[in-house]
């Protein structure tokens, strides 16, 4: 509601049931006579506009203090907590449709988080305000830096247990200690920090706590071997095995028993399915969200050559891209053999290039064209032509190609429990086909292909001079269409299956009228309630919009049904809004369209063909997946909404990223997290970026990507000296971007990033099912707060490095871009007391 209207909301409540009666005017006279004239105009037009219809659906999941469930209406489906549905329902007969005002009013029950918010600081606002330290710390974007589907995978169940022991170490020391977990092949200890273990030392226990109770032999001690050692406060925790080479028969038996009765007394320790929860539920946010196309690479009889790729709905327009005229992909021309071996053969630590490409359309025929940024050098006659040429023309696309070592034995990705919980359980465990694994057994190499095409640049690349009678010359970098290159196959990521029903192929021609505009189309599958539709051109609606439907071409067939203005509602957009997924509305109007697909399916289901399993092998779709997941070169991390603000969750950023970025990230973070307070620079800005992206995203159905330039100082000790991080668009001109890129690389390091926003759907439960479940027999609130967090999930973003591809594009030269490679020096952060002992 307007703020100038807020102080008549009483009156704009008593008119609310009058809006579409015929006294409503004479009602507003009566309850609002001693309300200026203008501001009565004022209040008229908020009811009217309060009553319009709204078909914007409700999440309130992670908002209010209350359980949220599905709640559909007229068929637009809601996630409401019982307050909602309540008032949803209570206005919605005030109203007699879904409108605005019903919107507004669930958003703003007694119970929601933000509600709570603002009355708790209007109630303060006479108290002198304090400025939150929080929200200008660096320390708040320190999240976990994990690695993709990597946890621990237990062979047997490890119950919580707490038990006095005596250790002696290999110099027949004796220490006390207390058990805190145990199986029968390892145990976790606790004692005091004084004694000094290494992984791999053996150590002898005895029970001291149960020799009263049970026959346990006091003078033989069980032995372990040191695994791994942590530290807190004024303990360590030494995780132990049983050594295989001194068994002891009636201890195991002694031990199995002892779990197997009192597990469920005791509790069995859940942390490493816990991880492995949070760890594989942050895989299902980032792979399905990640710009860069995964290719891989198989190397062969010392011949290298790409064979897989992976796409998803924001890296599947690189595909697209490198289609020809017939449909057939040519991503080979992209990843020839000279660029692979340059790749594989390259010294640095995080190999990388950057390829310039167009096309040309001749006689119905597509010509690709590319070169990378060392070939334009190698030719540097025709660099200037390539690239003024090809960047007047639409096609013009600029690639990142990073390349990491992979091993097919990462396909490989088991359950976090052990096989004898269940059948089910064994089975999700089972090691990959022999058949997969052959096919797979070749695979050295992933690469990523990464869009960085920026129209900023394209438009600078324009203005070159050009001389069009030498263009003949650019054959150079023409691939030849007699010449195709190998066949790639591509794949997609697979997820529960969002339907609810069998879909069938069918193309044949659609009408879709939304907004009064005829927009055509090609069904691509139907079903009895719903259809895919390829458009020509973009689709400008709204998500969750009725549209009217017809079928030309099917109408000539059939003169018992009339398919023509079908009633249906777009329930799905495609990133690049040409495929729509619309499903019929609820209620008699969709009641057509289901009778005509319901005969039409059941009359021709011999003909009729399901919706392809694209696997040439079941699985290698998942273990491609998995492989790509285990080997990140990318740095992406996830945002929960938290006080009306989205905050970094938890990030990844592997091993095989460029080292600029892991020095940058770490610099400020903690062991094993990373500080991400670069993306937020902005945060007292109007509009931060991260923020309003998010919430553009969310309303045109499209990821959003800028360019981040940093200066970075590690050697200066106050975070605002030590990185200047600005978004392009905070840029005035091109002088200035160019002036801050050396002062960058005069004063410290200068580091540019593609920064790609996108919203997460919603997580798949059913692959993490078995882990839940497990977690609910023994502490139920532990499996409630696991799928509120899966939950509270609502963006992702990823960044890729481009440091020295924006470098080129402001004309620095190979010995600057080198000087830029390397690592200034940094200021050393001095811990002290435990931190000092800890980080030695």
């Amino acid at each position: 509601m307007n703020q100038d209207l807020s102080q008549y909301a009483q009156i704009i409540e008593q008119l609310k049931p009058m809006v579409k009666e015929p006294e409503f005017n004479q009602v507003l006279q009566q309850v609002a006579s001693h309300v200026p004239k203008e501001k009565r105009f004022l209040i008229k037009m908020e009811v009217k506009r309060l009553a319009r219809p709204c078909m914007r659906a409700i999440d309130l999941r992670g908002q209010v203090d209350g359980e949220c469930r599905l709640y559909e209406y007229d068929g637009i489906k809601h996630y409401l907590d019982d307050v909602a549905i309540e008032v949803f329902e209570q206005q919605v007969r005030m109203f007699g449709l879904y409108s605005f005002g019903v919107y507004e009013a669930v958003l703003a029950t007694e119970n929601n988080f933000r509600v709570i918010r603002e009355k708790a600081e209007a109630r303060n606002e006479q108290d002198v305000e304090i400025p939150d330290k929080t929200s200008n710390s660096v320390s708040q974007f320190d999240v976990p830096n994990i690695n993709l589907l990597s946890y621990a995978k237990r062979n047997e169940e490890r119950m919580n247990f707490a038990v006095s022991l005596e250790v002696f170490t290999e110099t027949n020391n004796s220490l006390r200690a207390t058990s805190v977990d145990i199986s029968i092949k390892g145990m976790k200890i606790k004692l005091s920090k004084e004694q000094l273990f290494k992984p791999g030392e053996k150590i002898g226990v005895y029970f001291r706590g149960l020799e009263t109770e049970y026959s346990l032999d006091k003078k033989m001690a069980i032995k372990y071997q040191v695994v791994s050692i942590s530290r807190k406060k004024e303990f360590q925790f030494l995780q132990m095995k049983r050594l295989q080479d001194a068994p002891n028969g009636h201890f195991d038996q002694f031990i199995d028993k002892f779990i197997h009765g009192n597990k469920r007394r005791y509790k069995v320790n859940m942390d490493n399915t816990i991880d492995a929860i949070i760890n594989k539920s942050c895989e299902q946010y980032f792979s399905p969200s990640c710009p860069s196309l995964p290719v891989f690479i198989e190397v062969k009889e010392g011949r290298a050559r790409a064979r897989f790729a992976m796409a998803n709905d924001l890296n599947r327009h690189i595909l697209s891209y490198w289609n020809d005229e017939e449909d057939e992909l040519r991503l080979g021309y992209l990843l020839t053999g000279d660029r692979l071996k340059q790749l594989i053969q390259s010294k640095h630590e995080s190999p990388a290039l950057y390829v310039y490409s167009f096309n040309h359309i001749q006689n119905g025929k597509v010509y690709f064209y590319s070169a990378s940024s060392d070939e334009l050098a190698r030719h540097p006659a025709l660099s200037d032509l390539f690239i003024g040429f090809g960047s007047r023309k639409v096609s013009w696309r600029v690639f990142k190609v990073g390349i990491v070592k992979v091993s097919a034995k990462d396909a490989y990705a088991p359950l976090s429990l052990p096989d004898d919980v269940g059948t089910k359980v064994k089975r999700q465990n089972a090691r990959p086909a022999p058949r997969l694994m052959a096919r797979l057994q070749n695979l050295a190499y992933a690469v990523q292909v990464t869009d960085i095409t920026s129209d900023r640049e394209q438009l600078q690349f324009s203005q070159v001079k050009i001389d069009r009678a030498q263009l003949k010359a650019l054959k150079l970098f023409g691939h030849a269409r007699n010449r195709p290159p190998g066949e790639i196959k591509a794949f997609r990521y697979k997820f529960q299956e969002q339907r609810m029903e069998t879909r069938y192929l069918l193309r044949t021609a659609v009408q879709v009228v939304a907004r009064g505009q005829t927009i055509n189309g090609i069904s691509e599958d139907i079903s009895i309630n719903g259809l895919r539709i390829e458009i020509d051109g973009e689709y400008h609606g709204d998500l969750n919009m009725r549209v009217m439907v017809s079928l030309p071409k099917l109408q000539e067939l059939t003169s018992k049904f009339d398919v023509s203005n079908l009633h249906y509602r777009v329930v799905h957009i495609s990133g690049d809004k040409n495929v729509l997924h619309v499903r019929s509305v609820a209620g008699d109007d969709g009641l057509p369209a289901r009778r005509f697909f319901t005969e039409l399916i059941k009359s021709n289901k011999s003909s009729l063909k399901t919706y392809p399993d694209e696997e040439e092998i079941p699985g290698i779709g998942h273990a491609l997946r998995c492989i790509n997941a285990k080997t990140p070169s990318t740095l992406a991390f996830v945002l929960s909404k938290i006080s009306g603000r989205y905050l970094p969750q938890v990030g990844v950023l592997g091993k095989d990223a460029n080292p600029r970025l892991k020095t940058l990230f770490s610099h400020f973070a903690e062991q094993r997290k990373m500080n991400l307070e670069v993306f937020f620079r902005d945060r007292t800005l109007d509009s931060p970026f991260i923020q309003h992206a998010i919430k553009q995203v969310k309303t045109e159905h499209q990821p959003v990507t800028r360019e981040i330039f940093i200066a970075f100082r590690p050697a200066e000790k106050e975070p605002a000296d030590a990185i200047d991080a600005r978004y392009e668009h905070r840029f005035s001109s091109e002088e200035s971007r160019q002036q801050f890129i050396e002062n960058a690389l005069t004063t410290g390091q200068f580091i540019a990033m593609t920064v790609t926003v996108t919203v997460t759907g919603k997580p798949d439960l059913e692959m993490l099912q078995s882990e839940i479940n497990y977690i609910g027999v023994y502490a139920i609130h532990r499996a409630k707060e696991l799928e509120e967090r899966l939950w509270s999930i609502g963006a992702c973003v990823h960044a890729v490095d481009i440091t020295d591809q924006v470098l080129l594009r402001f004309g620095f030269d190979e010995h600057r871009i080198a000087d830029n490679q390397k690592t200034p020096s940094q200021h050393a952060i001095e811990p002290g007391g435990i931190k000092a002992l800890l980080k030695s």
